[in-house]
């Protein structure tokens, strides 16, 4: 992830749409900003350039908050999501990439952990996998143990209290070349995940699709990966 993420197509669109979403729903924005789950720093680092907002970052794996943390700048901690080494109301948004999905996340735990660290007011922003029948070799190598559809997720939100949910599919024109990569050419148990370095061309290629989608279709009734955002009232 560390060598991947700076230049990695997918991690650059990912970035890109959770910018985009806290420029429209900001939450409070006097109050820092919370990544959750921030592996190896590459979003703290984007958001330090396209933001003067100050964050803070948390990962489970302590190695990777303290690359996180010498990456972005911005102070990191080792911790679970689970149960978030916070006081209550301390931040006015909170991001948090892929986190949910992962084996280690209790979802019911994380949701009302996230939602005691923001204040009333705050934004969440989430990303997830989509769909369950995509399980494959690379959410086994990514520690995933669960997909979601957008209104799943969407449910989940609003069962954990919160309100003003908005959920909505991306990378949509790249869906079916992900399926053939994830149920065709690498479904057996012992392929790589998907993560790791694309031929220049290739990832110039894939982000420039994701960058057209962005911009031209914003909302797919279907794609690889679920976005949304919430607020906690």
């Amino acid at each position: 992830m560390d060598a991947a993420e700076d230049g990695m197509w997918w991690y650059r669109a990912v970035h890109a749409r959770l910018i985009d979403t806290l420029a429209s729903r900001p939450g409070i924005a006097s109050l820092p900003l919370l990544d959750a789950g921030c592996g190896t720093g590459g979003f703290l680092r984007r958001l330090g350039t396209a933001s003067p907002r100050d964050s803070f970052g948390l990962d489970y794996n302590a190695r990777a908050a303290g690359r996180a943390a010498a990456k972005s700048g911005r102070p990191v901690t080792a911790g679970t999501v689970n149960a978030l080494p916070f006081p209550d109301g301390a931040f006015g948004a909170a991001v948090s990439v892929d986190v949910l999905s992962h084996a280690g996340a209790d979802q019911a735990l994380a949701l009302a952990e996230l939602r005691r660290v923001l204040a009333p007011g705050a934004t969440l922003v989430l990303n997830l996998p989509a769909y369950e029948w995509m399980f494959s070799a690379h959410d086994v190598r990514v520690h995933n143990a669960r997909r979601y559809t957008a209104r799943r997720a969407a449910a989940l939100l609003r069962g954990a209290g919160f309100t003003h949910v908005s959920a909505r599919y991306w990378n949509g024109l790249l869906l079916p070349l992900m399926i053939l990569q994830r149920k065709v050419l690498a479904r057996g148990s012992g392929h790589a995940s998907d993560v790791g370095s694309f031929p220049p061309w290739v990832d110039r290629l894939l982000h420039g699709v994701t960058e057209i989608e962005r911009r031209a279709a914003p909302s797919l009734p279907a794609g690889g990966s679920v976005l949304l955002a919430a607020t906690r009232p």
